[in-house]
């Protein structure tokens, strides 16, 4: 059976389990319109859970990105050596004492990968699928794929092909799953990482983008949605300080151009957002399925280990 099939195989069921529940519901007692609607999908996915519940492959664990040590004295000048006394010969000098390098400068940053990101944007094509979108638009930015509806539907037809238990309790979609989305699609090197504070996730996101000039995904709203870093300004170059403080970042948000609820209005294809935003929307991850053990209270974001191939 083709992964089309079983899938609109699975759906019919469980929209049919759906229907029998909405009629005992309905039958057993009257409530507001909104609260059946918020009930009725959660009962849906309960119930695709238990019908077609996601395979428990083996994934790769979070690497763990600790800190590094304060930027103070990390460029030092290089300590002349002392000049060796040696014998000369009537009527040669001895050689000049050699000069220190002078430390680099710590001047403000701003960086962008993307001079039009309306060009390198898509949304999502439904409420659910931001990590679709999102990774398309890496696929894209690596000229691997093209921005249209279609790829994006192709994309999520695959998700049989990566889910795991492990990656996402609930099924579907998680930074693991992302990862083997670009491999399968020829963008290889990105790996899943996890900070123990915001600051640090952004330095090393930062770090990624300046040194392999490809774009960092980051999990926002406690993982529960994608956003795609293009670009940051920082106090200084992280790749010469390593104490360098981002104070912000450039973002494709697939979500744009609705309005969430709970996070409010998104921003257009290369938005800053600055600190206070990120502070807002980039948090640790926390989801309400269970429990993540290389994840839970950590800062996520999946990283490029190899310069962008376009």
């Amino acid at each position: 059976m083709t992964v089309r099939s079983r899938r609109i195989r699975r759906r019919t069921l469980v929209a049919g389990l759906v229907a029998v529940a909405i009629l005992v519901g309905v039958s057993a007692v009257a409530v507001d319109a909104f609260e059946v609607r918020e009930k009725l999908t959660n009962l849906e996915r309960k119930i695709e859970l238990l019908v077609d519940p996601p395979p428990d492959r083996a994934i790769a664990a979070a690497v763990r990105v600790t800190p590094e040590p304060d930027d103070v004295g990390d460029v030092e000048e290089a300590t002349p050596e002392p000049t060796v006394a040696s014998s000369l010969d009537t009527g040669e000098t001895p050689p000049p004492d050699p000069t220190a390098t002078p430390r680099p400068q710590k001047v403000k940053v701003d960086v962008n990968l993307l001079k039009k990101p309306d060009k390198w944007f898509i949304t999502q094509l439904d409420k659910e699928s931001c990590a679709v979108a999102g990774t398309q638009m890496v696929i894209a930015l690596h000229g691997k794929g093209s921005l249209n509806e279609s790829f994006q539907k192709q994309i999520e037809s695959r998700i049989d092909d990566w889910e795991s238990r492990r990656d996402s309790l609930n099924g579907g979609w998680g930074p693991a799953a992302m990862v083997n989305a670009l491999e399968a699609y020829g963008v290889r090197g990105y790996e899943v990482r996890a900070y123990d504070t915001r600051g640090l996730a952004l330095r090393d996101a930062a770090k990624a983008i300046s040194k392999y000039h490809a774009p960092v995904i980051l999990l926002a709203w406690r993982g529960a949605h994608t956003w795609i870093m293009t670009g940051y300004r920082a106090d200084a170059d992280p790749l010469v300080f390593k104490g360098a403080k981002v104070s912000g970042a450039y973002i494709l948000d697939p979500w744009y151009p609705r309005v969430s609820s709970i996070w409010g209005a998104s921003d257009p294809p290369g938005g800053y957002q600055n600190a206070a935003e990120m502070r807002r929307n980039y948090l640790p991850w926390k989801r309400p399925e269970g429990h993540y053990a290389d994840r839970d209270g950590l800062f996520i974001a999946v990283v490029p280990t190899q310069r962008l191939d376009r």
